[in-house]
């Protein structure tokens, strides 16, 4: 378009959706982007339904309707012994992508500097750059993927602002131990930076495993923008239901943000998560054993076929090691050949980083899939591998 101002930050298709066109094309099994085959509790889609049909229809409130809002402060208060004031501390989004895409440009301005766990949630880095901030990446490194006291220090800058962490962590599917949160809140307050948490996997982890917040540590209250999504703790991604938690002070930032990008949310949809907030926590835990056991047959299927499977114990996600397998490819190369020809779609974990040397070994497949569909998947890839030497 003549006139049309150069972008300084690249217009580029995320991979997730790359990959998902391709195995539409190739009419390959998506093991790709992340969602599930299931479409969560009926009763949560049964309120939705009710409301779309009995109203409200007008906009609701800018940070949320008052339902969704004391109920993911119930939520929060009985699950993981957090305290937030509705009123004041909970601003609800338009999918968890909008609450952190309000929260990077409420809290980072130009010239600031922010820090980014690798690998990491694509969206991160270009929401920093839209808010003329700069990235600076701390690298983290296959199998362990620990966060290292040392490496994070090594980022830190008197510009740096805030720390952006994902737990249970995407792509990996690993949950942040205590020796790790305890580094990234001291390390937070030594350098007086801000944590934006996003957890929107909190739910989908071990049934025996809780997960702990970094809003969870009282030293870190203040400092904390918690991140959540109904479309993960209730397998309806396409809902884009999200919020940000946070301190009063930080909270209404956030929204003075949030009102001027998506002002508010389907008031339908909000009362629907609302109810499931409050009244499906048999439903979550039955989730959580049904995840454990499709990871565990991917996991388990990946194996006999003489794939290196990762640790993984949370999220909807596994990696195999293409180096560990005998596989002299590297993971692009990998997921354009297994789409291709054997018709699975897969994520090159090398898209979740940005820069030279990435690690080009780590393939990621999302297992929140029918066991028929699993079943299906490990057929073509078991009758893939000696294609792969």
């Amino acid at each position: 378009m003549s006139g049309l101002p150069a972008d300084p930050i690249p217009v580029r298709t995320t991979i997730f959706e790359h990959m998902s066109a391709r195995a539409v094309e190739r009419g390959a099994i998506n093991l790709g982007q992340g969602f599930p085959d299931g479409a969560g509790p009926d009763s949560v889609r049964q309120a939705a339904a009710r409301a779309l049909l009995e109203g409200p229809h007008h906009y609701p409130r800018m940070r949320g309707t008052e339902p969704l809002r004391a109920a993911l402060a119930g939520f929060y208060a009985d699950t993981q012994a957090l305290a937030y004031d509705p009123a004041a501390e909970i601003v609800v989004t338009s999918g968890a992508t909008e609450a952190l895409a309000s929260a990077i440009l409420a809290l980072l301005a130009p010239g600031d500097e922010a820090v980014i766990l690798e690998p990491a949630y694509d969206a991160y880095a270009p929401l920093v750059r839209r808010a003329g901030a700069t990235p600076r990446f701390v690298r983290l490194q296959p199998p362990e993927w620990r966060v290292g006291r040392a490496a994070l220090e090594a980022a830190i800058t008197p510009k740096c602002r805030a720390i952006l962490v994902n737990d249970p962590v995407n792509p990996t599917g690993r949950m942040l131990d205590s020796d790790e949160r305890a580094i990234l809140g001291e390390v937070a307050r030594a350098h007086d930076l801000l944590i934006v948490a996003d957890e929107v996997w909190e739910e989908v982890r071990p049934a025996a495993r809780p997960h702990v917040s970094l809003a969870a540590d009282p030293l870190l209250r203040e400092r904390v923008v918690k991140i959540g999504s109904a479309g993960k703790i209730f397998e309806v991604t396409g809902w884009k239901v999200g919020w940000a938690l946070a301190a009063a002070p930080i909270a209404a930032r956030i929204a003075a943000t949030h009102q001027y990008l998506t002002f508010t949310t389907s008031p339908a949809l909000q009362q629907a998560v609302a109810e499931g907030l409050a009244g499906e926590r048999a439903w979550l835990e039955g989730m959580r054993r049904a995840q454990e056991a499709s990871r565990a047959r991917l996991a388990q299927g990946l194996a006999a076929a003489g794939y290196a499977v990762l640790p993984s114990e949370a999220t909807w996600f596994l990696s195999i090691d293409l180096a560990a397998s005998g596989i002299a490819r590297t993971d692009v190369e990998f997921c354009a050949e297994l789409v291709d020809r054997h018709g699975v779609a897969a994520i090159p974990v090398s898209a979740f980083f940005e820069g030279e040397g990435a690690p080009s070994n780590v393939v990621r497949f999302c297992h929140a899939k029918a066991p028929q569909t699993i079943d299906a998947v490990l057929e073509r890839l078991k009758a893939a591998r000696p294609r792969f030497g």
